[in-house]
């Protein structure tokens, strides 16, 4: 083949791969980011004689305004009548965030709920390099002062709604004939996590059915270990995103913490000191507005259904 031929064929392979690349994010930031999805679970950790309790986990929501698809979806989760919503944080990503957030969680607000914060509840994304990730966690770079969002306005109105902040708390809440003993932590990717244990009760109240939840933005592996050395019967954490942008078949390529990579998203069983708990890690409903993008990695809400054991 002569030289200008090949220059010819190697041209036309180039502009291909040009193509199915400008393709592939065509479709990772138009369409993939909202292709939401309900991801079910059944999990049998109840005591016994306990009915079944339906858990909606929602996180990493990046709220911004015009976000319509996000909000109609986020709206229609109610008809699945949760008996508690969980909110692992990230809720905002923008600092007019807020009144959208609410218009479209509104109709879950009236089931009982309780939360978290994540850094994005706290600042505002910003811009950087993607290959940055690779190099390990996001952290707020020196002389790059955050912008504040309106998280007490936020952390206001979900406790008008009657949800719990469960930021380096603790918690008791009667359900049924079940009670549900709640820890959580300030957002660990910044540092705020003070683990409260649970909810000490009375010397007696471990003989009553109950069920321990730990709740994180970030699932850091120290902060698995303290819950789970506490006592914990499920974690559940978002931070995440799934890994965002996932090799089909492969799967996450960063979780943004010392998360293994294969937990990125989904339930497994986190193990520690001969003790097994199962970890929900949830793969988000939103994406940062600066990385509006989703690939072999569809924004979820996961409904856990607890069972008795």
């Amino acid at each position: 083949m002569g030289s200008s031929k090949l220059l010819d064929a190697t041209t036309i392979a180039l502009g291909g791969t040009a193509a199915v690349a400008v393709a592939g994010l065509g479709y990772a930031s138009l369409v993939e980011r909202n292709l939401f999805q309900l991801r079910e679970e059944t999990l049998p950790i109840l005591p016994p004689g306990s009915r079944p309790l339906r858990v909606l986990h929602l996180s990493d929501i990046h709220m911004a305004p015009r976000q319509a698809a996000k909000t109609r979806w986020l709206q229609g989760l109610a008809r699945l009548e949760p008996d508690l919503v969980v909110n692992t944080g990230d809720n905002l990503s923008h600092h007019k965030g807020v009144e959208p957030l609410l218009e479209a969680l509104g109709p879950l607000m009236r089931f009982p709920g309780v939360f978290v914060p994540g850094s994005n509840d706290y600042f505002a994304p910003v811009l950087n390099n993607p290959l940055r990730y690779f190099s390990g966690p996001s952290k707020h770079r020196t002389g790059r002062e955050p912008k504040a969002l309106p998280w007490a306005e936020l952390f206001r109105s979900f406790g008008n709604a009657g949800w719990i902040d469960l930021s380096n708390r603790s918690q008791s809440v009667a359900m049924g004939n079940l009670r549900l003993d709640f820890t959580g932590v300030d957002d660990p990717h910044i540092d705020r996590d003070s683990y409260a244990g649970y909810p000490a009760g009375s010397s007696t109240s471990s003989d009553a059915r109950h069920l321990k939840i730990a709740v994180a933005h970030a699932p850091y592996q120290r902060v698995l270990d303290y819950f789970t050395d506490g006592g914990a019967h499920l974690i559940l954490a978002g931070h995440t995103h799934g890994g965002q942008v996932c090799i089909p078949g492969y799967g996450a390529l960063v979780t943004n913490c010392d998360l293994p990579t294969w937990r990125a998203r989904g339930l497994t069983d986190w193990e520690h000191k001969g003790r097994s708990i199962p970890l929900n890690v949830s793969a988000g409903i939103g994406t940062s507005r600066f990385a509006p993008v989703r690939f072999a990695c569809r924004p979820e809400a996961v409904l856990l259904t607890l069972t008795e054991r």
